[in-house]
């Protein structure tokens, strides 16, 4: 399992407040940025503030967007989310954005942020905060976007070993 994954691109979530102001959403379109020009893959929540920001920052870099959403309808994503998925889960939906990462970045956020950062923890994933939530040691604190996608894309490597 660990040839086939590490064959694949990188998948770093994007965390962070549904409705944030312009300092978040410009760290998370920064963010974003930096995922594509990586060459990794943005998953976030795919509907807006952080999430939004975080997508078109990606995808304005020509990367690639998944949003997981928490309704049944994919036509809820935003416009910069290039995949949506639907799963009626609600907030629930936060466990699948997790799993399907390699790596989460949290920018600012609320509980949903915190939750988020919890089930990444729980399932070993690294996370890596931009002002966001300080719940341990565990969680990687960076000073940029660039830095905490660099930081999140070593973390990865060290896992894919």
């Amino acid at each position: 399992m660990k040839k086939a994954a590490a064959k694949r691109r990188p998948v770093i979530a994007v965390c962070g407040a549904g409705a944030a102001g312009p300092e978040l959403d410009e760290l998370a379109a920064r963010v974003g940025e930096a995922i594509a020009e990586a060459g990794a893959v943005l998953v976030c929540g795919g509907l807006g503030g952080v999430m939004e920001a975080a997508a078109r920052g990606a995808r304005e870099a020509g990367g690639l967007t998944i949003g997981i959403l928490p309704g049944s309808d994919t036509g809820e994503a935003n416009a910069w989310i290039e995949a949506a998925v639907a799963t009626d889960m609600g907030p629930a939906r936060n466990a699948i954005i997790v799993a399907t990462a390699d790596a989460v970045v949290a920018v600012g956020g609320g509980y949903g942020t915190l939750s988020e950062i919890a089930l990444a923890l729980k399932m070993g994933k690294p996370v890596v905060s931009i002002g966001s939530w300080e719940v341990s040691g565990d969680v990687l604190k960076a000073a940029g976007p660039a830095e905490a996608v660099e930081m999140a894309l070593n973390r990865i490597r060290v896992e894919r070993r």
